[in-house]
């Protein structure tokens, strides 16, 4: 249970896609301290290897794996699972409420990274991927946000170096609080397609499925660029066909290539990675750096759930 000190704990790595040596080493490092022991399962080919993991193993770092209902049936004396990262949709929440399981993910500790990657975009995508022809420079140009959390703020810290003016919108952060942290807020989500270059920033829910339309997206202005280090499903594939189609100057830039990628490379030509930029899989937090924080941030809010009750970073239902 949460708060019951200097008992014996295991505690399973679970990483279909291994963090660096580096990282389980300091991961290791933070249960050695605290006596745990750490089991790791890296590099695994299929569900059936993290189903007998679990069994007997007391909390769970993750990445992009699954942790579904069968996962927690089968983990019978799981009680807490962090997912090292910002994202979380691969968690079921609901069925970790059931089974009384903590569930956290580690916010802020890539923030860095993706902020590095959103610009390197922006950059390559503005000078034509450096193809020798004209392009045009930030400085002075408007960016918005949606969801203004420590990965969009990080991008910000960034922008205002660049000379950039901010616009947010954040239904959980109230507008005195954002305009604190330095961007104009706004209204609503469709205000934010008032300015040049729209930065996603919000987690996979019900409500931000395919919310970016093509309603939206065709009232951004003259060279309108939406960058998405979010959520794949959190544009709708098939509108934003319909809108490089019809919108010329309009580019998207993505650390997360959509189901479609392949049609919107054939629609944009030459432009690709220029108008139009995929990453080859999802980057954002794709750095020695990030895997380190994020890693060792889920351990240590591991340690500090058993030995001090410390429920800071749960996530809800």
């Amino acid at each position: 249970m949460a708060g019951e000190a200097g008992k014996p704990r295991t505690v399973l790595l679970a990483t279909e896609k291994a963090f660096a040596k580096d990282a389980v080493d300091k991961i290791e490092a933070a249960f050695k301290e605290a006596s745990y022991t750490m089991v790791k399962l890296e590099n695994y080919k299929g569900k059936d290897d993290l189903l007998a993991a679990v069994a007997a193993v007391d909390g769970m770092i993750i990445r992009s794996d699954i942790v579904d209902a069968a996962v927690l049936e089968k983990a019978e004396k799981l009680k807490i699972v962090v997912r090292a990262g910002a994202g979380y949709d691969n968690i079921d929440l609901k069925a970790c409420e059931s089974k009384d399981v903590c569930a956290m993910n580690t916010p802020g500790q890539n923030a860095n990274a993706v902020a590095e990657l959103v610009f390197g975009m922006m950059l390559t995508s503005a000078r034509n991927n450096f193809d020798g022809t004209s392009g045009f420079e930030l400085i002075g140009r408007d960016i918005a946000f949606y969801g203004f959390g420590a990965v969009a703020r990080a991008v910000g810290k960034l922008a205002v170096a660049f000379g950039m003016k901010m616009y947010a919108y954040d239904p959980y952060i109230p507008k005195d609080k954002i305009a604190e942290m330095g961007a104009t807020p706004v209204d609503t989500v469709a205000d934010l397609f008032k300015y040049q270059y729209v930065s996603l920033h919000v987690p996979l829910t019900p409500e931000t499925k395919e919310s970016i339309n093509k309603a939206l997206l065709l009232t951004m202005p003259k060279g309108g660029t939406l960058i998405n280090t979010a959520r794949q499903e959190v544009v709708h594939e098939k509108e934003m066909v319909e809108v490089l189609s019809e919108r010329p100057d309009f580019c998207y830039l993505s650390d997360v290539a959509p189901s479609n990628a392949e049609e919107i490379k054939a629609l944009v030509g030459d432009k690709f990675m220029k108008r139009v930029i995929f990453t080859k899989k999802k980057m954002g937090a794709q750095t020695l750096e990030a895997n380190n924080n994020a890693g060792v941030a889920a351990a240590h809010q591991i340690v500090n759930f058993f030995e001090k009750g410390d429920l800071k970073f749960k996530l809800k239902a």
